[in-house]
C-alpha cells in the first residue's frame, strides 16, 4: 500500500505563490506516477499536473501551464508542486495521487489518494 502525505497548503492572496509537497511512502514501485488533482467546492475532481518515475517526464492542465511548476525529488519519493500568480479560481483541495499508469490525466488511473489540503485565495 502506498501512504500519501500532502503539506503546503494555507490561505494566500491573488497573485502570491504556494508550494505543495507530497511524500511517498510503503512501496511505490520503480515505475510509477505521481500526480495534483483539485477540487473546488460544488465542482469535479480535475487533473492538474504528473510527473513520473524514474523518467521524470511532466504533464500539465491547459490551466496550469505557464503558473505551475511540479517537480520532484527522486530520492525522497517526494513531489511538489510550485504555484505562482495564484487566482481566486485556483481555490479547492488540493491531492496527491498515485498510479502505474504512465501520467494519466483521469483520475480513475489513480489507486491511491492523499488526504488533501487546502488552498485558498482571496480577491
Amino acid at each position: 500500500q502506498v501512504l500519501l502525505a500532502e503539506s503546503g497548503g494555507g490561505l494566500v492572496r491573488t497573485g502570491e505563490s504556494l508550494r505543495l509537497s507530497c511524500a511517498a511512502s510503503g512501496g511505490t514501485f520503480y515505475t510509477y506516477t505521481l500526480a495534483w488533482f483539485r477540487q473546488a467546492p460544488g465542482k469535479e475532481r480535475t487533473f492538474v499536473a504528473s510527473i513520473n518515475w524514474p523518467g521524470g517526464i511532466q504533464s500539465y492542465a491547459d490551466d496550469a501551464k505557464g503558473r505551475f511548476t511540479i517537480s520532484r525529488d527522486a530520492a525522497k519519493d517526494t513531489m511538489y508542486l510550485q504555484m505562482n500568480s495564484l487566482k481566486p479560481e485556483d481555490t479547492a483541495i488540493y491531492y496527491c495521487a498515485h498510479s502505474r499508469a504512465y501520467n494519466s490525466q483521469w483520475s480513475g488511473t489513480y489507486t491511491y489518494w492523499g488526504q488533501g489540503t487546502q488552498v485558498t485565495v482571496s480577491s
